[in-house]
């Protein structure tokens, strides 16, 4: 008997997080979740609460991972990232837009690995590239999320493969 699951609508907000806004600690910008769910390209499989508890994680990761930034820029006197001079692209600072790629990147990795279990049996050709996503994507939007986090910190990336 094949299963039906039921998917809501991509974009699709639940009423337990009022505006689906995840408030910051005042100097790193507040996160809107059904931006991050149109920009990270996630549908209705994933539910409001696993998004909101995968990015509170990946906020307190990148958090803290960039804390050197946030103490500098507080000694130099500014009270929020927005407040940092920086280069601006599409109306946004260059420093906000990397910060926002570094949490998505590592709340997306962190979800991948969670649904990892969901379907793994490849039964086409579209489930098996779905197996490959799933088997390489967290890894690579970890990648995503260390060179974003570089950028914050004034860091060059660098990739190194042993032989």
């Amino acid at each position: 008997m094949p299963s039906f699951i039921a998917n809501a609508p991509a974009g699709q907000t639940s009423s337990s997080q009022p505006d689906n806004i995840i408030t910051n600690d005042g100097f790193f910008p507040d996160l809107d979740v059904t931006a991050m769910r149109d920009a990270i390209r996630l549908d209705g499989t994933v539910t409001d609460a696993r998004l909101i508890a995968a990015t509170v994680d990946a906020i307190i990761f990148v958090n803290d991972q960039v804390k050197e930034l946030k103490a500098s820029a507080q000694n130099a006197g500014h009270s929020s990232m927005a407040a940092i001079p920086a280069a601006q692209v599409n109306r946004q600072s260059v420093l906000i837009a990397h910060y926002l790629r570094a949490v998505y990147c590592t709340a997306k990795a962190d979800l991948i690995e969670r649904y990892k279990d969901y379907d793994t049996t490849a039964t086409s050709l579209d489930d098996k590239k779905l197996v490959g996503f799933l088997a390489n994507g967290p890894d690579e939007e970890r990648r995503n999320a260390a060179w974003a986090i570089s950028k914050l910190m004034g860091c060059h990336q660098v990739t190194v493969e042993l032989i």
